[in-house]
C-alpha cells in the first residue's frame, strides 16, 4: 500500500495520500502534512460517511469521489475496496491528472 501512495504523492501538486478504512481508521499513510495522519483519517471517514448516507437517501449509486475545495487546497476522497483512498494537493492542480492518477491507484490497491 505504501508503495501505491507514494508513487501516486509523485503526481505534480499532490501533497499527500493515505488509505482509511470506512470506520475512519488509518490504514496506510504518506502525507507531508503539518496534520496528524490519524485526525485527517477521522475526518475523511466523517465527510464519506456522511456524504453515503445521504446518497443512499437519494436512491442514488454509491458514492464513488468526493472532492474538497479550499482557499489553501483540496482533498480528494474516492471509494476503495477496502476503504477510501484520500488525497491532498495544492489548489492549483490539474484536477483531471489528479483524478486519473487516484483512479489509477485504486486500480493498484483493488489487485
Amino acid at each position: 500500500m505504501r508503495e501505491v501512495l507514494s508513487e501516486l504523492n509523485k503526481t505534480s501538486g499532490i501533497t499527500g495520500s493515505m488509505l482509511v478504512g470506512h470506520d475512519g481508521i488509518v490504514i496506510a499513510a504518506d502525507l507531508n502534512s503539518k496534520f496528524d495522519d490519524e485526525t485527517i483519517g477521522a475526518l475523511a471517514g466523517s465527510i464519506s460517511s456522511t456524504v453515503a448516507k445521504s446518497l443512499d437517501r437519494m436512491n442514488q449509486t454509491p458514492l464513488q469521489q468526493l472532492t474538497i475545495e479550499a482557499d489553501k487546497g483540496k482533498m480528494f476522497i474516492a471509494s476503495t475496496p477496502v476503504g477510501y483512498l484520500v488525497v491532498t494537493a495544492e489548489s492549483r492542480v490539474n484536477i483531471g491528472l489528479i483524478r486519473l492518477e487516484i483512479k489509477n491507484a485504486i486500480t493498484q490497491i483493488s489487485l
